[in-house]
């Protein structure tokens, strides 16, 4: 059974939707000395704060039945004091508080982008490249002010809010019932109305990185979209996906705001009260005008502390959504792995590669075969020639030989090893890729060559680029190869990017080659110089290639036709041809008056 796509996934864990963020403490642990200090600090400043109502009580009931004004001056004194301390502590509590968000957050992103990167190509078949980056980046940075200014405020509040309930009950048992007795009104619906806060704040961020996602496509191609005078259409999209954030934010927003107004009520109510009754016991004498304001001041605090936390409950369950969302990326498990005990592969490499009743359909489509029964042996220094229409599954040949699938039948053997038995990163540095569509990073042409091989020289650089024919178009460059090339290459030709593509390859120096048409989009006069080049490249290493070029299929030592998943004809060029079969027809459309010149000559 196929996974659902991350964004549809998560939501039914009971476990995950109580406690997501406890999934952030682990992180917090690997700083064992900022949060001792912040906790410190944050102990500091409490204690700090909740001493100021015992110096208000000393003044009101003592301070004002002496004419001797130098008691109240010591208090005051008192008060500046503590108001230094109070500061320092709420300065140390914010520094450490904050860069330990900071610190979480970009472990967190390192853990999250390392993971991704290991995932197999089945899960990027499901799932948007774009949300996943806006997983990396709003859901990271909803979580950074989270775990920094508002776990700030939270703990804060918290420690606030218990020390003052402590104190109101030292002071007032009588009154503090009343107050704390309305804490249930409060707490409780704060909890029930947080659930839906975080579904709805859980919704807002899933519909906005659906929003990013397309935009990112937008932008990634946006030539395309210009050619086709598309900008309305794809503003017309991109609008109505930004509305559709808006109104989900708006929806968390207003469940929010009606549960802050529903604790500040309640919060005020009580003070009211206990403000009454108070007042009653003052006149009645039974209790001192500087008892009833210390109680009044705690419960101020008390009151505060618990109308700013429903606040921030907001925030805690949006980054709580936010977390979830990454989670369930940390937790998503690679569809291709190396066994725990992988099967050495030969030291010295000898580029046997063996593919033995293969049988494969890709996961999003089950019920469509894509190769059937595939069964052919490449010997060391072979090249054999992969041909046929498209979707006759030669690209998914070199797909299942990369190990980005498993075959779903047969097995596939490089030097004698089911390659399923072997460490996937020892597979695949036996093999170099040169892609049809060539993947260029944003960067210079130096660091692009040397991708597969970043400990290279720069000699080893310069002569890898020297064979695939680059120094020709870098020499005029004012910078030669520390030359920018923009997103995806888009400074260079087609041509010029699968030249990089082709001295990449030849830097990486692997036993067995993969070629897809590689010289597809170079022009007659280029394509000659880098095949000479690739003939060079393929000496003595097995080379699979995926071509319908003439130069590349008449130098092949064997050609496998693929028709429907399957090798219907096997041969070389000229026996092929003289069979008149399915390689004969391909040829003819192909290649036309071109190959009938070619077989006159070969005649």
């Amino acid at each position: 059974m196929a996974k659902r796509p991350v964004s549809e996934a998560g939501g039914g864990s009971s476990r995950r939707n109580l406690k997501p963020l406890a999934r952030l403490w682990p992180y917090a642990l690997q700083h064992r000395g900022h949060v001792a200090a912040a906790l410190f600090f944050l102990a500091l400043a409490s204690a700090t704060t909740l001493s100021l109502p015992l110096a208000v009580r000393r003044v009101v009931d003592h301070g004002f039945n002496s004419p001797d004004t130098r008691f109240v001056d010591t208090y005051f004194g008192m008060l500046a004091i503590l108001a230094v301390v109070l500061a320092l502590a709420s300065a140390g509590r914010y520094y450490f508080v904050i860069t330990i968000g900071e610190r979480v957050v970009a472990a967190l992103r390192r853990d999250v982008f390392a993971h991704v990167l290991t995932l197999s190509p089945a899960f990027y078949d499901r799932n948007l490249s774009g949300e996943i980056v806006s997983r990396l980046t709003a859901d990271t940075t909803q979580i950074k002010s989270a775990v920094g200014a508002t776990a700030s405020l939270a703990l804060r509040n918290t420690i606030l809010f218990f020390g003052a309930a402590v104190m109101m009950v030292v002071t007032s048992p009588g009154l503090s019932a009343i107050v704390l007795g309305a804490i249930p009104l409060i707490v409780l619906p704060l909890v029930a109305f947080g659930r839906t806060v975080r579904k709805r704040s859980r919704a807002a961020q899933d519909v906005l990185a659906a929003a990013s996602a397309y935009a990112g496509e937008a932008i990634a191609s946006v030539r395309t979209v210009q050619a086709f005078t598309a900008e309305a259409q794809a503003r017309g999209r991109f609008d109505s996906a930004v509305d559709d954030a808006f109104e989900a934010a708006r929806r968390s927003v207003s469940a929010r705001a009606g549960l802050t107004a529903f604790a500040i009520f309640l919060v005020t109510v009580s003070i009211i009260a206990v403000l009454w009754v108070g007042a009653q016991q003052v006149i009645a004498g039974t209790m001192t005008a500087g008892t009833l304001g210390q109680f009044l001041l705690y419960a101020v605090f008390a009151a505060s502390s618990l109308g700013q936390l429903s606040e921030v409950w907001g925030d805690l369950t949006a980054a709580a959504g936010a977390t979830e969302r990454l989670s369930e990326l940390l937790e998503e498990r690679a569809d291709i792995a190396s066994p725990a005990l992988p099967a050495a592969l030969p030291v010295r490499a000898l580029g046997v590669v063996r593919f033995e009743n293969v049988a494969f359909h890709y996961p999003a489509a089950p019920d469509r075969p894509t190769l059937r029964g595939l069964d052919f042996t490449v010997q060391p220094g072979e090249t054999v020639a992969l041909v046929g229409a498209s979707g006759a599954g030669k690209s998914t040949v070199f797909a299942l030989l990369e190990r980005f699938y498993d075959p779903s039948g047969g097995r596939i053997l490089v030097d004698g090893i089911d390659i399923r038995s072997a460490d996937v990163a020892t597979l695949r540095n036996r093999l170099a890729l040169v892609p049809q569509d060539v993947s260029m990073f944003a960067g210079t042409l130096r660091s692009n060559i040397a991708f597969g091989r970043p400990e290279a020289t720069d000699a080893e650089i310069e002569a890898a680029a020297e064979a695939a024919l680059v120094m020709p178009f870098v020499r005029p460059m004012p910078k030669g190869l520390e030359t920018l090339v923009g997103e995806r290459g888009i400074t260079l030709s087609g041509g010029q990017r699968q030249r990089v593509a082709i001295a990449r390859a030849i830097l990486r120096d692997a036993p067995i080659l993969l070629l897809d048409e590689a010289t597809s989009a170079l022009d007659a006069e280029s394509e000659g110089l880098v095949q000479e080049a690739l003939d060079k490249l393929m000496r003595g290493r097995t080379t699979l290639v995926i071509a319908h070029r003439l130069a590349t299929i008449l130098k092949a030592d064997r050609i496998l036709v693929m028709d429907g998943g399957r090798i219907v004809e096997e041969g070389t060029h000229a026996s092929l041809i003289e069979r008149g079969g399915a390689y004969a027809r391909l040829a003819r459309l192909q290649f036309g008056a071109a190959e009938a010149a070619l077989r006159g000559a070969a005649e």
